[in-house]
């Protein structure tokens, strides 16, 4: 049985395979040395997560993982940096009906920017805008154009 490739056809192969390793170690070197634009959540922000998650409109499952933050078992920052991601708990908050969190958290984690994130998501109800300016309307409906 002959080989269908002749020896110049061959050296031409591995070439082309040597190359395409040598790219993908380049670009796996440039990719190890991108830094994260996120800062990250602050104090205050796990700290809305958790008034939310004890709030009476909170899914069981949120308030299951809240008790568990209480007692010290894992921490809001635990969540939220992936360190939990395997909890069981975890998961299944992750799936309840708290609207686009999946997608936040896999946004985050992506390296998105917590604020443009919560930008992109539903914005926050009234009242709870949390800059204390009141000579600007916080709701507007069809009527106040």
């Amino acid at each position: 049985m002959t080989f269908p490739y002749d020896e110049a056809r061959l050296d031409a192969l591995v070439a082309d395979v040597e190359q395409r390793m040598a790219n993908v170690e380049q670009t796996a070197r440039a990719a190890s040395q991108v830094q994260l634009r996120s800062r990250g959540l602050t104090q205050a922000d796990f700290a809305e997560i958790s008034r939310f998650a004890h709030s009476p409109g909170a899914p069981r499952e949120l308030k299951e993982l809240a008790r568990r933050v209480d007692a010290g078992e894992m921490s809001w920052e635990d969540i939220a940096s992936g360190r939990a991601v395997d909890d069981e708990g975890v998961q299944r908050a992750l799936q309840t009906g708290i609207p686009d969190l999946q997608r936040a958290y896999t946004a985050i984690q992506e390296g998105n920017d917590p604020e443009d994130v919560v930008s992109a998501g539903s914005p926050r109800p009234a009242g709870r805008r949390g800059d204390d300016d009141d000579d600007e309307p916080n709701r507007f409906t069809e009527d106040a154009w």
